[in-house]
């Protein structure tokens, strides 16, 4: 277990994005800085934000990484247990400050918007929130000498904060507070999953079963929503393949796989 351990300066690192979020918003930098990054990032597609923005949903992220069911099923635990806590998190913040998104503020049309006027409930955003959760779970989840192999995650959770903005939904701040409040959801998420005992997990154990239930659940969601934007259409038919794909093999293994010796 030692080998997972989450190192005590790990905890302060969330402090950064969130002082930051501070100063940008009492020094009063929010119009600024949204705006600078939403025209920014038009450099680049629409679609292009859009996808990144798939990876912050719930549904999205979920089945992306529903193949670790087999490869790696302490590494999924941790993304739902940190998952699980990034939703919780998320609805109770945006509860308690309800503050206005760009599109509450701003005059329709002086920022490029991809989907539906969203109004209100900006602080912090779910999207990030999520993402660093999965990627801070899949992280802190692996091994120390694997650890770096998954920096890239950040850097991709990162990519997805900055799709907030391009797609007109969240302030720089919604996305810095998203992003450290999902780091230490991500980790929690990784203790959790860390200390789930390891004669639990495999394809033929209940637990297994219901993540299993839980990517028919998938399909049927990818199938009867959109998930954000049209543009996620076509990750939408991928996911389902995903989904797919991993459960037919995982059916495989209820059959094939050897059963665990006694110790």
């Amino acid at each position: 277990m030692s080998k997972k351990a989450i190192p005590t300066f790990a905890w302060f690192i969330p402090l950064a994005p969130l002082a930051l979020a501070c100063a940008i918003f009492f020094g009063e930098f929010q119009s600024s800085t949204f705006l600078f990054i939403n025209r920014f990032t038009q450099l680049l597609p629409d679609t292009f934000w859009a996808w990144l923005t798939f990876l912050g949903n719930g549904w999205g992220v979920f089945a992306l990484t529903f193949p670790l069911l087999l490869l790696a099923p302490r590494m999924l635990t941790a993304g739902i247990f940190a998952g699980g806590l990034a939703a919780l998190a998320s609805t109770a913040l945006k509860g308690l400050f309800n503050l206005p998104r760009p599109a509450g503020v701003l005059t329709d049309g002086s920022f490029h918007r991809i989907g539906e006027a969203l109004l209100y409930k900006a602080f912090p955003s779910g999207h990030t929130l999520t993402a660093f959760a999965i990627a801070s779970a899949l992280y802190f989840s692996a091994a120390k000498e694997r650890r770096t192999l998954l920096l890239p995650l950040f850097l991709l959770a990162t990519l997805v904060g900055l799709s907030r903005s391009a797609v007109g939904a969240h302030w720089l701040t919604d996305v810095l507070g998203g992003a450290g409040v999902g780091i230490w959801c991500g980790m929690l998420g990784a203790l959790a999953a860390n200390r789930f005992p390891e004669n639990q997990l495999g394809p033929r154990k209940i637990w297994s079963h219901l993540i299993a239930l839980g990517g028919v659940v998938a399909i049927y969601a990818h199938l009867t929503q959109i998930m954000d934007l049209e543009l996620n259409l076509p990750l939408q038919y991928v996911s389902i393949v995903i989904l797919a794909s991993t459960l037919l093999f995982y059916v495989k293994a209820q059959f094939t796989q050897a059963p665990p010796k006694a110790e």
